[in-house]
């Protein structure tokens, strides 16, 4: 650690301690303009033995129970180093070098899972519904900055309101407080750690975004073969995780996608996916194939380090877009209504037939006529009357006027005249080849 750097950390340590209560917010405020402090703490606490290391954790302790907002991001954006420098040494087997980084670690869970009365919280997450607006499914892309007005409204159907007020909300707590991290404590303060880190994301700089970015791929690949494709010399042993804390970072490494680290961001992606294979962890899968099906073809904010922080999601359709063909229940009674009405029309026609009712008979010579109950047919004659069918007009049959019916008729008689020949001769011959026999 050079010179410089260390004189920029103490006179950081020793400053804070002078303050009176008054001047808190303002010194907070001016935090964010000192440009060297911030690269700094993260040598320091990259380094386990510095002797500076326990007075800036403590001094950071002491800004997150200050209760102030400014105060606590400032330590939060150093939680994703102070992560991987306590799994480490915990890998490497020496935890006599991070102890005030736990003690730290600890301090803030222990502090976040009380309320200002010092009673357990309990936090609850509902669950999107797709009856209802949602950041979280829509029909097209955009970039969305959480704004309420943002959010479209849907149709105001009979469906909507029966389920209005039935989400499911999910609960989780109250938490035990933890006084030393154990095998099996370590994770679920980790994972409950950075639950709070994603709370903020939207404040965290760009140093703790590539850091969170960084250590996500170590601690998946760290002793496994991709460790030798990332070139990384780093501790060789393999880390022991959870799908619920592989789901945390893969919280912060999409927000980090979509804000400027889109290089780190989808390399570190590529290995909490690789680790969640390895390890058949459904819920990383889910969540990290989700993550990345949204970024193939999706311009992501690479240039835009500045400005307005933002996720890539999509917006529930307005009400003007889906109100023509919202489906309810009031549209699905008038189309069985149409329905039933069209079948009923049917079945008095069927039924109104044999009653006596006049039905249209098809003729094929083209000649039309109507079939009376008896089932006789009505022929038309010249004069526009209509007779029985064998009734003729003074005995002679009425010949159809087309003159394609009438040679139709004309090569049917000739055919039929050929056929009773042929039938005739064969006869004929039969009956001569029996005579034959028989006198033989």
């Amino acid at each position: 650690m050079l010179a410089m750097d260390q004189g920029v950390v103490e006179e950081w340590l020793s400053e804070y301690k002078t303050l009176p209560d008054s001047a808190v917010s303002a010194y907070a405020a001016s935090l964010k303009d000192k440009g060297a402090l911030v690269p700094a703490l993260y040598k320091v606490i990259r380094e386990n033995y510095s002797e500076l290391l326990e007075p800036v954790c403590h001094q950071l302790f002491e800004f997150y129970r200050s209760g102030e907002p400014q105060l606590q991001r400032f330590t939060l954006q150093f939680l994703p180093e102070l992560l991987w420098s306590l799994l480490s040494v915990s890998a490497a087997r020496d935890p006599h070098t991070s102890g005030c980084i736990e003690a730290l670690l600890l301090g803030i869970y222990n502090l976040e899972i009380v309320d200002k009365d010092g009673q357990s919280k309990v936090l609850s997450f509902t669950v999107p519904s797709l009856s209802k607006p949602s950041v979280y499914h829509e029909e097209q892309n955009v970039i969305l900055v959480f704004q309420p007005s943002a959010i479209g409204s849907i149709a105001l159907t009979e469906g909507a309101l029966a389920n209005h007020g039935l989400s499911r909300v999910v609960y989780t707590g109250p938490l035990l407080q933890r006084e030393n991290f154990t095998a099996q404590n370590r994770f679920e303060v980790l994972t409950f750690l950075l639950l709070c880190y994603n709370a903020a994301l939207s404040y965290m700089s760009s140093i703790s975004l590539q850091t969170l970015c960084q250590i996500s791929s170590r601690v998946c690949i760290c002793g496994y073969p991709r460790q030798q494709i990332r070139r990384y010399k780093g501790i060789s042993t393999r880390m022991t995780v959870t799908s619920e804390f592989l789901v945390q970072l893969l919280t912060g490494i999409h927000y980090a996608l979509c804000n400027g680290e889109a290089e780190l961001g989808s390399k570190a992606l590529d290995d909490v996916l690789y680790r969640a294979q390895l390890e058949l962890f459904p819920e990383a899968l889910l969540v990290g194939n989700a993550i990345k099906s949204t970024q193939q073809g999706a311009a992501l904010k690479s240039n835009t380090k500045e400005g307005a922080r933002s996720i890539q999601v999509e917006i529930t359709p307005t009400a003007s877009r889906i109100s023509r063909n919202a489906v309810t229940s009031l549209s699905i009674r008038g189309h069985r209504w149409k329905r039933h009405a069209e079948s009923q029309e049917v079945s008095v026609d069927n039924e109104a037939a044999p009653g006596g009712v006049v039905v249209p008979d098809i003729s094929v010579t083209g000649v039309s006529s109507e079939r009376m109950p008896n089932g006789d047919s009505l022929r038309p004659r010249s004069d526009g009357r209509s007779h029985p069918d064998g009734e003729t007009l003074g005995g002679a049959p009425e010949v159809s006027q087309d003159p394609r019916s009438h040679e139709s008729a004309t090569r049917g008689q000739e055919v039929r005249r050929q056929k009773s020949m042929r039938r005739m001769v064969e006869n004929e011959s039969s009956g001569s080849a029996s005579i034959g026999r028989s006198q033989h």
